[in-house]
């Protein structure tokens, strides 16, 4: 695909959830399809029909196995935030069909223990997962998101 097909591509409209526990971390896996670091917040497509937070909530624990009764949703960001994959990327994930994705974002307030956290589930996405200090979480992430997480933080800081 040329810069210029991919250019025309529409964004997949997605969830993203920053959940953070009584530390005031936030939880972060390791993806399973990346051979380096390649550490995010979950995230994932909003289903036809679905509000932000059901999706928010059905992707906690579609990667987390994190049940509805264990976080509070405690905020949402206003406007979508937009961002594009490396050009080489974009023929190999969605089937092409996507130039990246723009995204919600909730911020939600852990309330269990780890022993709820269930990273092994039907489709996992994550290797391994941890509770990331907030100040960390910029110079983890992949770089082509680094962006989206900053808005995130600059929209949920005083929260934080």
């Amino acid at each position: 695909m040329t810069p210029e097909d991919i250019a025309k591509l529409p964004y997949r409209p997605c969830v993203g959830v920053m959940l953070i526990n009584a530390e005031g971390r936030v939880f972060t896996g390791q993806r399973m399809d990346f051979k380096s670091d390649a550490w995010q917040m979950p995230q994932g497509g909003i289903d036809p029909g679905e509000s932000v937070e059901t999706a928010a909530l059905r992707e906690l624990w579609e990667e987390t196995g994190i049940t509805a009764d264990k976080v509070t949703v405690e905020a949402m960001t206003e406007g979508w935030i937009p961002y594009d994959l490396p050009h080489e990327l974009v023929p190999r994930i969605w089937k092409g069909q996507f130039r990246g994705q723009e995204q919600k974002w909730v911020l939600m307030r852990f309330h269990g223990t780890d022993a709820d956290v269930n990273i092994a589930t039907e489709h996992p996405e994550f290797a391994e997962w941890t509770w990331m200090p907030v100040d960390a979480l910029i110079d983890n992430i992949v770089p082509f998101k680094r962006a989206v997480y900053s808005r995130v933080l600059d929209a949920f800081g005083d929260r934080l």
